[in-house]
């Protein structure tokens, strides 16, 4: 289902797109999933994880600016088997998602939303991701390529990058270097899903993909407002609403899915 165009649409996706950035501005990470699954809530599944390639990509951009060229260099050397696994995972994703019927996928995406609540809370990570990245093999190529293979075709298909996020935090990273290097990893996933949602198909028209270009903007400009915000806000402030935001969207999304809402 995509809804006809009128100011109220319009209004209503902007200011989701803008609170999602808003989010990643405030804790770091959140907008993939924030923005994806409220648009998922009023819009085709399939369509909500297209439209969101592009902002994603714009959010991305604007974060990894906050890396310094000695910090770019040593994390893509560090995290390079991760990325490159990934960036196959995506195309993977990326290629099912189209054939995904609509019901089945917006409970799926509810589910995952709520699973990622139900981690989160006890200081965001996966505690099985976790463990892998605190040990000595979870940091070798070889658990590099598997954790990202599989992380990716997930994001590719649905834009959930938790497994991702939970991996990255468990390595021994400052905040302000943990954000860049999240934002580092999507930039190349999310370059990558914008060629290859051109191959694919996946857009359902030229009006879905302007408007999804246009939705960069106010993106970059909620991620400015988050992190004018985070100072301000307690780190457990922040937590809490996020999950709490991402509690009624995936709850919203299971009920949708199965008819009941």
């Amino acid at each position: 289902m995509i809804l006809p165009v009128s100011w109220t649409i319009v209004a209503i996706v902007t200011g989701i797109v803008i609170v999602a950035g808003a989010t990643n501005g405030l804790a770091g990470f959140g907008f993939a999933v924030v923005g994806t699954m409220a648009l998922a809530t009023i819009i085709d599944p399939a369509t909500a994880v297209v439209f969101m390639i592009l902002p994603i990509l714009a959010v991305n951009v604007s974060l990894v600016r906050d890396l310094s060229r000695r910090e770019l260099r040593t994390c893509s050397q560090r995290f390079g088997p991760l990325i490159v696994a990934a960036l196959v995972g995506t195309v993977v994703g990326m290629a099912v998602l189209d054939r995904l019927p609509e019901a089945p996928l917006r409970v799926g995406l509810g589910l995952l939303t709520l699973g990622f609540v139900a981690t989160a809370q006890q200081r965001m990570p996966l505690p099985g991701w976790v463990s892998v990245g605190s040990s000595d093999f979870g940091k070798t190529p070889l658990a590099m390529v598997g954790i990202g293979g599989v992380s990716g075709a997930l994001f590719g298909g649905t834009n959930v990058g938790v497994q991702l996020v939970a991996y990255l935090r468990s390595f021994d990273l400052s905040h302000s270097l943990f954000v860049g290097v999240v934002a580092l990893v999507f930039l190349g996933l999310s370059i990558t899903r914008v060629a290859f949602a051109g191959v694919f198909g996946l857009y359902p028209s030229a009006a879905v993909a302007g408007a999804s270009v246009l939705a960069t903007v106010p993106a970059v400009a909620g991620v400015a407002v988050g992190k004018q915000l985070r100072t301000a806000v307690s780190d457990r402030a922040r937590r809490a609403a996020v999950l709490t935001l991402l509690s009624i969207i995936g709850l919203r999304l299971i009920a949708g899915g199965l008819g009941i809402a």
